[in-house]
């Protein structure tokens, strides 16, 4: 399938407005600064209520956003990890998401704000995230929560959640409803075939998946671990039901899917969602693209299966 039209006029906008700095040649400063405009918070989404409060993590305070549902519950809970290659994003960056995953799945949502590369290097994000994953289990009556707790990011957040996902089945920690890994980075190796058709031109691009790699595992050593790189473990069977969600135009879509075949032969329940016409985090469009609307309204509907049902 072709590019969808409105990402076809992003590029031919972009194209036309001249050559711009890569994120990997600006201050980090300026490349948090730039992925969050391009992902502003967008208040006009409805939902029922925000919280932003604080948790206790293994290095200090960790933030946290707190988005709850209209209604009575008891609901679903949903712990979510912002994308960024574990150096750019924040809690605005997919408020949007979070906003809508709230309002239109009825999932009290919990937006994690891991602390961030090169200030903080592996495995940091990890700890942080597990950290908020034995909040979340620890604060069920608090959440209002149904007895199902789902992890789910995108992008290096998708990486995060599968990482969840090993560790508490390892750990003998909370029991996972749910792992949605969306456009989720799996490994570093950055040799399958959607690297050569969309390494370069489509927003997420080979230099600059260099630059999250060697900016949060500047140790080698660290890109074997499967904490960083999910599809490594020795055993990925026992692991929560999957939906891992791939973009067309995305040079991370093969090795989604791999991960997404390597946890179905391990015994899994794994859906995947191959989207035709997208590029990686398409999601931060899903409230003005129809390309996008359509498969994000398509997740919204497997979050509802697996935590409110």
């Amino acid at each position: 399938m072709p590019l969808a039209a409105e990402y076809q006029a992003v590029f031919d906008q972009l194209a036309a407005a001249g050559p711009m700095p890569s994120l990997t040649e600006i201050p980090v400063a300026d490349a948090r600064e730039s992925y969050r405009t391009s992902r502003a918070v967008n208040p006009s989404l409805a939902v029922h209520d925000i919280q932003d409060t604080t948790i206790d993590g293994p290095d200090g305070q960790i933030p946290v956003r707190i988005y709850r549902p209209e209604g009575d519950g008891p609901f679903g809970t949903l712990l979510y990890f912002h994308g960024g290659g574990w150096v750019i994003g924040d809690l605005d960056t997919c408020d949007s998401v979070c906003r809508e995953i709230a309002t239109l799945a009825d999932l009290v949502v919990v937006s994690v704000d891991y602390r961030l590369a090169p200030e903080h290097v592996f495995p940091a994000a990890v700890d942080d995230c597990y950290a908020a994953l034995l909040w979340v289990a620890d604060n069920r009556s608090l959440l209002n929560n149904n007895g199902k707790i789902g992890v789910a990011g995108e992008s290096a957040g998708g990486s995060l959640a599968a990482a969840m996902a090993q560790i508490s089945r390892d750990s003998a920690g909370p029991e996972l409803a749910f792992q949605g890994l969306f456009y989720p980075v799996i490994e570093p190796t950055m040799d399958r075939d959607s690297w050569n058709r969309n390494g370069s031109g489509y927003m997420l691009e080979r230099p600059i998946m260099d630059w999250f790699w060697d900016t949060y595992c500047p140790n080698p050593a660290d890109r074997k671990d499967p904490r960083t790189a999910p599809i490594y473990a020795e055993d990925l069977s026992g692991l929560a039901p999957a939906l891992v969600v791939t973009a067309e135009f995305d040079p991370l879509c093969d090795e989604g899917q791999a991960y997404g075949q390597a946890l179905e032969s391990a015994g899994n329940e794994v859906a995947t969602m191959a989207c035709d016409g997208v590029v990686h985090d398409f999601f931060g469009t899903a409230a003005v693209f129809e390309c996008s609307r359509r498969p994000f309204l398509a997740t919204i509907d497997h979050l509802k299966n697996h935590l409110n049902t």
